[in-house]
């Protein structure tokens, strides 16, 4: 067994420990005070965050997993491009277990937070554990990362860093549920790229750096 594939099984483990850790949490439905606490003092930063939060946001949506697939099909990185749509599909399962197989159905901080400023078109209703958008950047920045080289390779850890802080702060997730995100999306994205054996294919095998503006 290579190191990287430890490593992988690794984060997958941890993953879910800590995702169960966060369920453990927010399975009554509660939040409690030390977690309304950091709630608070993200969500009431100023208000002329908002504008690049709502942007932020949109990369954790499903099309950005579609996306990435597309473009690595035109890479001619064709693993790269299945594990986008794996992970896209597990996305869309780890919330159906969540909310469907473990029934955890804590709502969202316009419900559930004594003070909440919801801010642009955010949900001020539905369930809020887990953070959907969270789930899907993370995973992905596991499978592209392989592909990434230099300090390129921090760049989708910051996006994951990005999309989490951007929930919070627009109140659409307390932040257990962003954490139980990267969590579950640790376990989808370290899991794909671990059964596929990323990086794979000629294209990344030729080329020593592949842009992030291109993955």
């Amino acid at each position: 067994m290579s190191r990287e594939l430890r490593l992988r099984l690794v984060a997958v483990a941890a993953g879910l420990a800590v995702f169960a850790a966060c369920a453990a949490v927010a399975r009554h439905g509660t939040v409690p005070g030390w977690e309304q606490a950091i709630f608070r003092s993200i969500n009431g930063l100023p208000d002329w965050l908002s504008p690049p939060m709502q942007a932020a946001q949109f990369l954790g949506v499903l099309v950005v997993g579609m996306a990435v697939a597309l473009v690595a099909v035109a890479l001619r990185l064709w693993w790269l491009a299945i594990a986008a749509l794996v992970v896209t599909v597990g996305k869309l399962l780890a919330e159906r277990v969540v909310w469907g197989v473990l029934q955890i159905h804590r709502e969202r901080p316009a419900i559930t937070e004594p003070v909440a400023t919801v801010r642009g078109h955010t949900a001020t209703s539905g369930l809020s554990f887990v953070s959907g958008h969270v789930i899907l950047v993370t995973a992905l920045a596991w499978i592209v990362t392989p592909y990434l080289h230099g300090r390129w390779r921090y760049l989708p850890a910051a996006i994951v860093a990005l999309v989490g802080f951007a929930r919070i702060y627009l109140g659409a997730h307390n932040p257990l549920d962003v954490v139980g995100g990267i969590a579950l999306g640790t376990v989808v994205g370290a899991g794909t790229a671990a059964l596929l054996g990323l990086p794979r294919g000629a294209a990344a095998a030729e080329s020593p750096e592949v842009s992030p503006a291109a993955v």
